[in-house]
């Protein structure tokens, strides 16, 4: 059976398969850590009080290509997408998985994210390649596209690993993103990227109750480097949907993605080493002026339950995307971009992060007075 024609309940099964998988293999993880000594200690460059195992992500990757990435390719006849899909899943898993064990360097790291995204984008290039052949005057536009889709994945990789310092902030995160990008793209009839989508998302649910609201392990690279990867996957999934708004998923992703670019453009400006680690996200500010973990997290909630599902909805708001799936009118109805609204969303998004960096200054300096 094609993927394409899957029924619901077996996608149902694959959701329900997904979050018992993963939450059974985090489990043992838990223990393989201890075994292996994978502690991450506290330390000054580090959130966290006590030592705690890490490499725990590994549940999620295992339940991702067991209930979507290695079912839909074998379902869809080895087609280059989903093969190139699971190609990059495990390259980008292997890379975290040693860097977890033993350390590997960022050179290493971002040569094997770039070999990834290219594979998981050779599809994409290849479809490029041929309408530049036929339409010679789109070729630099073709390929402009191309060079943006495959930095935007790395970033994706990179700056998710980045933001998983907080016990659950990164697996609300991506539970978020996915179940919403699901949502969207069921209710446009794309429903074997909605199925998909969901897998992740039950993954991704399936580790937290193991890393909030008190971690009792770590995602380590192994699970944010392929989360990163999955939800860049999801949003040029829900781009190729055209009864959905174009910047829909830009939107959803807004948080995470204001947060580690205007923290990485501060420390290049100071002359930082950008590349080294370090606690100058928000959200480790945020935690260093007496947040907790799970307020930190029910902040960067807020921020999308209150600014980005409004938005979303409304961008996608003359879409009919309630109608049913069979109605001839979804085919022939293509959303806006959004465009405008994104960069209004990621304004607000940069003073936001500019306002909440200088009340957590002001926030310590006033405890460093108190205390002296």
């Amino acid at each position: 059976m094609h993927a394409d024609a899957w029924p619901i309940a077996a996608w149902i099964f694959a959701i329900f398969g997904s979050f018992g998988i993963s939450a059974v293999a985090t489990r043992f993880s838990i223990a393989y850590a201890h075994r292996r000594r994978l502690i991450d200690e506290p330390g000054a460059r580090r959130s966290h009080a006590e030592p705690t195992p890490r490499g725990g992500g590994i549940g999620i990757v295992i339940a991702v290509l067991a209930c979507a990435c290695l079912p839909v390719a074998i379902a869809s006849g080895v087609a280059p997408a989903p093969t190139a899909l699971v190609i990059a899943v495990l390259l980008v898993a292997a890379v975290g998985w040693i860097d977890d064990h033993r350390g590997l360097s960022a050179r290493w790291r971002f040569l094997a994210h770039c070999v990834a995204a290219a594979i998981l984008l050779s599809p994409l290039m290849l479809a490029l390649s041929q309408i530049a052949d036929s339409f010679p005057g789109m070729a630099p536009f073709a390929w402009v596209i191309l060079a943006v889709a495959l930095l935007a994945t790395v970033w994706s990789i990179n700056l998710h690993n980045f933001m998983d310092g907080t016990d659950g902030i990164l697996a609300v995160q991506a539970i978020f993103v996915f179940v919403a990008l699901a949502i969207l793209c069921a209710r446009a009839g794309s429903t074997t990227h909605a199925g998909e989508i969901a897998v992740f998302a039950a993954a991704t649910a399936g580790f937290l109750p193991f890393n909030f609201p008190r971690a009792r392990i770590f995602m380590g690279d192994v699970g944010s480097g392929v989360l990163g990867l999955l939800i860049a996957v999801a949003v040029l999934w829900q781009m190729q949907v055209r009864q959905i708004a174009l910047a829909s998923g830009l939107v959803l992703c807004s948080a995470f993605v204001i947060d580690a670019s205007c923290t990485l453009v501060s420390r290049m400006l100071r002359g930082r080493r950008w590349y080294s680690a370090h606690r100058e996200h928000l959200y480790q500010w945020l935690a260093r002026c007496g947040g907790s973990h799970a307020r930190v997290v029910a902040w960067y909630l807020a921020w999308n339950l209150l600014i980005v599902v409004p938005v979303v909805a409304w961008i996608n708001r003359g879409s009919n995307l309630l109608m049913s799936s069979a109605d001839s009118r979804i085919a022939e109805w293509s959303a806006p971009s959004g465009a405008g609204a994104a960069v209004a969303v990621y304004l607000l998004g940069v003073a936001a992060w500019w306002a909440g960096k200088r009340y957590c200054l002001r926030a310590l300096q006033r405890k460093r007075h108190a205390a002296a």
